[in-house]
């Protein structure tokens, strides 16, 4: 396909970018020979590049045959203090990119549903801060409540969808959700009633790669032909601030 024919770029993340009051998305977009496109960045942190799927999947963002290029990206790993106690749930933070080419009316999957929303009660329990050239993620004081609150939110929200849908749970193919922690990873399957084969797990060979979490378990899917036609496929994302996201897709084949 020609460059000429992508007529978005968007840099999904946490905000951090490598200097302040610059666009990377424009950047990116420059080197890669794309002219005329508008470029910007979509900030919700670990569920960022689901949110700037939502937005390009609106009707009437993008026309048929017209492309939009979603860049998700952190170097969550630089943003930890590796002395601090506190900060030791985020030690399994680690680095990745993905890029997601939207193709307006077309695409090996459809995007059928997206079900969003944020707790503003726990904004402030992680928040950066500067320390020398860099930012690194402070906990606030410690709470109770954000694991059951990650399990009551994301519940609700694929309750919401298949209501949308009109699909029952065995109509999920596949789960995938953030590699944040395994054992919240296997608490929600559970108490979803969907059975662990249908889920991805990369613990034994990968950190939590903030965005990219779920895009790298749709992609081992893929590669290992374990996609078929039709498959509904969620994608279960969050992000501090908190918000938590589901995204589902039909896979065309």
């Amino acid at each position: 396909m020609p460059a000429s024919a992508i007529r978005q770029v968007v840099y999904a993340g946490s905000g951090e970018w490598d200097r302040p009051f610059w666009s990377p998305a424009a950047k990116v977009a420059h080197t890669l020979g794309v002219e005329g496109a508008h470029c910007f960045e979509v900030t919700n942190f670990c569920n960022a590049g689901m949110t700037a799927i939502r937005l390009l999947s609106e009707a009437g963002a993008l026309a048929e045959g017209e492309y939009a290029l979603v860049l998700v990206g952190d170097r969550l790993s630089r943003m930890v203090d590796y002395g601090d106690p506190d900060s030791k749930a985020l030690f399994n933070f680690g680095d990745a990119a993905a890029a997601v080419l939207l193709e307006g009316g077309a695409g090996r999957f459809s995007v059928l549903h997206s079900a969003m929303r944020t707790d503003g009660s726990w904004a402030d329990y992680y928040a950066g801060e500067l320390t020398g050239d860099r930012v690194v993620l402070r906990r606030g004081g410690h709470r109770k409540g954000l694991g059951e609150a990650y399990v009551r939110q994301f519940t609700s929200l694929v309750d919401e969808t298949l209501a949308a849908l009109r699909l029952r749970q065995t109509d999920i193919a596949h789960f995938l959700i953030n590699h944040g922690d395994r054992e919240m990873h296997e608490r929600l399957l559970d108490t979803l009633g969907i059975p662990v084969e249908r889920s991805v797990f990369n613990y034994h060979r990968l950190a939590h790669m903030g965005g990219t979490d779920t895009l790298i378990a749709l992609g081992d899917l893929e590669r290992a032909g374990r996609l078929r036609p039709g498959d509904l496929i969620m994608l279960a994302t969050s992000a501090m601030g908190f918000s938590w996201g589901i995204t589902t897709l039909e896979y065309q084949g």
